[in-house]
């Protein structure tokens, strides 16, 4: 965290001297962060590894749509109205699916998110069908304030939600009811010994995971301008867990950097190369037999290597003396 401060600088100073096109990159890597460090909670931590993760995510865009469209409201109280929809949605969702927990929870989101696909994609008369839903505006303001409508203020509201939530999210797996969901991880039965009630804890994490992809959700319709249905569908929710695996789960950190390594080398790859999905597929495979912990594991292990040597060097020196 003591590099927090300044990163959150050197993000929030990007568009003085990044070209209009990396600006654009780097909105869609920090939405794409935050989507996959809302799914480390779940998988990372909780040890729920969902199939659905993109059913709050669409969720959340669509309702962003439908505020700035027939709503007709400012940007910012669009994604807030997004937001807390994904939250009251997912506490009823939550509580069916940690009813199981395995494969039978994972088969449980996956099926929540292929029903949202199957309704927005088969409810032309509201959802647009497979068009989706186009030509979204970003409704200026409180008092008329426009900054929010250039392609630098977007990116600003988006880093400091980003920001704010990680955070936050950081927060919230260091404090009490955090280690109680790691410790329901680690070991259940103990857990519950000593006072824990373990599907409570899942629920938390659960709904806490799903709100901040429906927030990843709103930004994404607020960058686009545009949803479908593909928001919803289960290869999104594939991709996205393929970022927390690759960067390293239990991190936070770890699964936004594999997601932006995802989003940075499918625009390099797909430039170069059709089958661009097979190299990141290749890279994928390397990572997980190289570095099981992800690729954040690695500078943990080197740390940790790094500190232990030094340790041996002190205990060597005062033997010595």
């Amino acid at each position: 965290m003591k590099y927090a401060v300044p990163a959150l600088a050197l993000l929030l100073s990007a568009p003085f001297f990044l070209s209009g096109f990396h600006v654009t990159l780097l909105t869609e890597i920090l939405i794409f962060a935050l989507f996959a460090m809302s799914l480390d909670v779940q998988v990372g931590y909780a040890r729920m590894f969902s199939f659905g993760h993109a059913a709050p995510y669409g969720v959340g865009a669509y309702v962003a749509a439908f505020a700035l469209v027939v709503g007709q409201l400012p940007l910012p109280a669009a994604i807030l109205i997004a937001v807390l929809a994904v939250f009251l949605l997912s506490v009823p969702v939550g509580w069916l699916c940690t009813r199981a927990s395995g494969v039978a929870f994972a088969m449980l989101t996956l099926a929540f998110a292929q029903l949202a696909f199957a309704v927005a994609f088969k409810w032309n008369s509201v959802t647009g069908g497979s068009d989706g839903i186009s030509g979204l505006i970003r409704n200026p303001g409180p008092w008329g304030f426009a900054g929010l409508e250039s392609r630098e203020g977007y990116y600003w509201l988006t880093a400091t939600l980003v920001a704010g939530t990680a955070w936050l999210a950081n927060r919230f797996v260091r404090s009490p009811m955090g280690n109680a969901i790691v410790a329901v991880r680690e070991n259940e039965k103990r857990a519950i010994a000593i006072g824990y009630e373990p599907r409570r804890l899942r629920l938390a994490a659960f709904v806490i995971s799903n709100t901040g992809a429906g927030l990843a959700g709103a930004l994404h319709a607020g960058f686009l301008l545009f949803v479908s249905p593909e928001l919803l569908h289960w290869t999104l929710s594939g991709y996205v867990l393929v970022a927390v695996v690759l960067g390293g789960s239990g991190t936070l950190i770890g699964p936004m950097i594999g997601a932006a390594l995802m989003v940075v080398g499918g625009h390099q790859l797909s430039a170069v190369a059709t089958s661009w999905p097979l190299f990141m597929g290749l890279l994928f495979m390397f990572v997980v037999v190289v570095a099981p912990n992800g690729l954040w594991g690695i500078k943990s292990s080197i740390v940790n290597a790094l500190a232990l040597r030094r340790a041996s060097r002190l205990e060597v020196n005062r033997a010595a003396s």
